[in-house]
């Protein structure tokens, strides 16, 4: 993996609200080298999601309507 994108991804986890932070990194520093391609563009699709938006996705209130999306979700609450 690029160390430079892998850099890019670190930078763009960090977000207004520190349990996304934690979650994001996290899950990218433990778990983003085993996803297939596929799953690393729906996580930095993901990505693009308003923190409100994500957090409520996270902690299961909402799930996002593509089906890519809902299993990388279900990936970071693992």
């Amino acid at each position: 993996m690029d160390e430079r994108h892998f850099n890019r991804l670190r930078w763009r986890c960090r977000r207004g609200l520190l349990e996304l932070d934690v979650l994001l990194q996290d899950f990218l520093a433990a778990r983003y080298a085993d996803l297939s391609a596929s799953e690393r563009g729906a996580f930095e699709r993901l990505l693009d999601t308003p923190d409100a938006t994500l957090l409520d996705y996270l902690h299961g209130g909402e799930n996002p309507a593509d089906p890519e999306l809902i299993s990388i979700v279900r990936k970071i609450r693992q």
